[in-house]
């Protein structure tokens, strides 16, 4: 169809969202805020009047690859194929006026606390401004909405954002310092949002914040978690609801409760370990023991039927010896989790462990990545294989180019973009329908499934 008049004079941006789903949200919400202004969306930044780099700042990694779009951009600029450049996010955060002078070609930089303002930014790009280049703003004292978001995930699914900021003092976590003390939105803002977004077709809503179970304790006085999801289960339109980020110390009987009753609460957490030795949680200031830890998993498959737990580990931290990390990797061989990742331990500029002593080799904790990937490989392929004559429910993503009756989804066990897929064979399957499948074969960290009965 060819566009109007009004459309294809509008001005254009295109947006590249680095880092985590708190990052995506950002970006959702920047986007709304331009297409408020009269910027129209597309996908590609060549030819565009202006692109945003959400760009993210937690790791040298991650770091790298921010760098490396914002150069792409700038070559992208100086060919005369594209207008402005706007970086926003952790790394314009974190670098400031540094990152200005070793990207002069960056029009704007707008930090984490001005995403709201990104508009201005844009202005001051289009009136060719070239005198006020940096948008920084301090810390809010409440967390403002995200009322203005532009979706960029399926229509049938989205993340929720419940706070934001970190009360932590983890010694390798750079993110307090980025973004700031732990802010949580209040019940009715958070359950006005998640109106909003089943009212808009969401039927997986995904909770996140730097840490969830903290969630309420610097509103209320106290943790809120329980409460909160017990009036989001109550949300029509909603089918599932699925918890991110849990810290390990804050889980207790009432929380378990909860999502153990919850009609559309999933049987899914992840909770971010780190590791579980005594001694290198101390030193990770976790304030977290072994003991603690090993009592929390036995209470929550005791207590939540047919939980998926997924954590995140850390190896090769300072001063972890070969026998803490064999210590480790006997952990996840008993524990058996059915969703795993791991991270190389990492220096980041500013943080405790950047001082400790003790910092191994590079080749040293590469080699324990790869070991203890391999050993959760092992335990996720015989898991998988395992699932094989089970029925499980799964929501459908999208289809199969070119295969009427081919459709990828994922189970309750799966989340969005981290964990594996589901292939579903069946007739008059649409994205967002929830459909019970018969699993008929495992494929390494995916299922395959045919679809059986009417989805809902």
């Amino acid at each position: 169809m060819p566009k109007s008049r009004k459309q294809a004079s509008r001005r254009t941006c295109a947006l590249i969202s680095l880092g985590c789903p708190k990052s995506l949200v950002d970006s959702e919400q920047m986007l709304g805020r331009l297409e408020l202004a009269g910027y129209r969306w597309v996908v590609e930044p060549e030819g565009a009047d202006l692109v945003v780099v959400n760009t993210c700042g937690f790791l040298d990694t991650a770091r790298a690859e921010s760098l490396g779009v914002i150069g792409q951009m700038v070559e992208l600029k100086r060919r005369g194929r594209l207008g402005g450049i706007i970086v926003a996010g952790c790394l314009a955060q974190r670098d400031g006026p540094m990152l200005l002078e070793q990207c002069p070609e960056i029009d704007q930089l707008v930090g984490l606390f001005a995403r709201d303002d990104i508009a201005r930014a844009a202005r001051r790009i289009s009136t060719g401004s070239e005198t006020q280049r940096l948008l920084l703003a301090d810390p809010p004292d409440r967390l403002p909405a995200d009322d203005c978001r532009h979706p960029l995930t399926p229509p049938h699914m989205a993340y929720l954002r419940i706070a934001e900021g970190c009360q932590r003092l983890c010694s390798f976590c750079s993110i307090p310092m980025i973004r700031g003390k732990y802010l949580s939105k209040p019940i009715e803002q958070v359950l006005q949002e998640a109106r909003r977004l089943a009212d808009s077709g969401v039927r997986e809503l995904v909770l996140i914040a730097q840490d969830t179970s903290y969630y309420g304790r610097d509103l209320y006085g106290g943790p809120r978690l329980a409460e909160l999801l017990g009036r989001l289960d109550q949300l029509d339109g909603l089918a599932w609801i699925r918890l991110m980020y849990l810290y390990p110390r804050d889980l207790d009987d009432e929380l378990l409760g909860v999502i153990a009753s919850g009609r559309r609460i999933l049987p899914y957490l992840d909770i971010p370990l780190q590791h579980i030795d005594d001694e290198v949680l101390r030193r990770m200031r976790r304030a977290v023991t072994r003991k603690q830890t090993e009592d929390l998993i036995d209470r929550l498959r005791e207590r939540i039927p047919g939980v998926a737990l997924r954590t995140t580990l850390l190896v090769g931290f300072p001063g972890e010896t070969d026998e803490q990390f064999d210590a480790l990797l006997d952990f996840v061989r008993r524990r058996r989790f059915e969703r795993l990742g791991a991270f190389v331990y990492r220096r980041e500029p500013g943080t405790a462990s950047d001082e400790f002593d003790g910092h191994l080799p590079e080749p040293v904790r590469q080699a324990r990545y790869n070991i203890l990937m391999e050993t959760q490989q092992e335990i996720t392929f015989a898991a998988h294989a395992a699932q094989v004559g089970r029925r499980l429910r799964v929501i459908i993503d999208h289809d199969t180019p070119g295969q009427s009756d081919a459709h990828i989804g994922r189970s309750t066990a799966d989340a969005p973009e981290v964990d594996g897929q589901v292939y579903v064979t069946g007739e008059n399957l649409s994205a967002g329908q929830i459909v019970r499948c018969e699993i008929v074969a495992a494929r390494e960290y995916d299922l395959i499934g045919v679809a059986i009965g009417e989805p809902k």
